[in-house]
């Protein structure tokens, strides 16, 4: 089958690999649609540190894999053979199901995996980024407690946005959010704009988003932002205030990751307040401390999800999501993954949402 790897940075290939075959407790899947996410153009751009992705001579911890690996962790698609010991009145052929690729050591001695929280496991990681296949290839074999079947008439494109959205969630949901709050979100790209779903799903009261691309802004607005901001030219904090009481807002969700977002949010949020950071870091970030002491700020940060895609998919079920085709700005098929694809959510960023692949 055809399957794109990743060699190294800049060096993505598509390669002829063996079909997978399902072991005891695994499902046979064949790809209909992956997402390409952020952590693929870091990997693309420059790989991606903290034991995340093996490298050419250290094997991942809990794959055993090294570098080349099938990239791919935001996919969907159908089920074309069980595994032995696979429970088949959840699972069975010919279903449409999407995958929660995280992966972690599992170990009785490893407290995150013991006490359920695998998410911070310090080996977890990620199918498409650890090794055991990923979702930007024909067929993946993936073990059934990560496999979940998709509501009834979801089109498996958006079936292939529920991992993404479930970062959303888990954000959501950690940061202690409840209905009624007024909330602002720093960056409306793929991961803002899943966050600004997921809040009015949840009931927030306001939304507001600060974002310097006109597309992206229009977007957010599109997407039933309350008020949309170009922290360039306007005082997002001084705007924040008026609808809210001159408070600030109740929880800031960091999906920019640069240092003028911090610094926004930090001033944006009111006095006990909390500020959840989505965002990956491309270098430290410096907070001013006297300012959190100050206003008693809550800071804090996810990683993934925590066991929310049932729960997830229960929303999606029940109609609390509209128009999430509507994030998908392109298709390619695998032959385009870099030039069409990758390469094109660098360079064309402003338009450019969720672009999908068709393995």
């Amino acid at each position: 089958m055809r399957a794109a790897r990743f060699y190294a940075p800049g060096d993505v290939r598509i390669d002829e690999i063996p079909e997978p075959t399902p072991k005891n407790g695994q499902v046979k899947i064949k790809i209909g649609w992956t997402g390409i996410c952020g952590s693929d153009l870091h990997a693309y751009l420059a790989g991606i540190e903290g034991g995340t992705m093996p490298d050419q001579k250290t094997p991942h911890p809990v794959t055993g894999e090294t570098l080349p690996i099938v990239l791919g962790h935001e996919f969907s698609g159908t089920i074309v053979e069980l595994g032995s010991q696979v429970d088949s009145k959840r699972l069975a052929v010919g279903q449409q199901v999407c995958v929660e690729p995280l992966i972690s050591c599992m170990k009785s001695t490893c407290g995150p995996c013991s006490s359920g929280t695998r998410n911070i496991c310090p080996h977890a990681s990620f199918l498409g980024i650890a090794g055991w296949g990923g979702g930007l290839s024909e067929y993946i074999a993936a073990d059934q407690q990560l496999v979940f079947p998709l509501p009834a008439d979801l089109p498996l494109e958006v079936g292939a946005m529920i991992e993404p959205l479930a970062v959303a969630w888990h954000a959501v949901k950690r940061s202690g959010f409840t209905p009624g709050s007024k909330c602002l979100i720093m960056g409306s790209g793929p991961i803002g704009l899943m966050v600004l779903k997921v809040l009015k799903a949840r009931g927030a009261s306001w939304i507001g988003v600060s974002e310097p691309s006109i597309q992206r802004r229009q977007m957010a607005a599109e997407h039933a932002a309350d008020a949309v901001f170009d922290p360039r030219s306007v005082d997002v904090v001084a705007e924040t205030r008026k609808v809210t009481h001159d408070e600030g807002a109740d929880f800031v969700f960091d999906c920019a990751g640069i240092q003028a977002s911090l610094d926004l949010a930090i001033h944006a949020v009111r006095p006990r307040g909390t500020i959840m950071n989505i965002a990956l870091w491309g270098e430290k970030a410096h907070i001013d401390f006297m300012e959190v002491l100050m206003k008693e700020i809550f800071i804090t940060g996810i990683l993934g999800y925590d066991r929310c895609h049932e729960e997830l998919l229960e929303a999606v079920a029940a109609g609390k999501f509209q128009g999430l085709e509507k994030l998908i700005t392109r298709k390619i098929g695998l032959e385009d993954l870099v030039e069409k694809g990758i390469k094109a959510l660098i360079t064309e960023k402003d338009t450019q949402i969720k672009i999908l692949v068709h393995p």
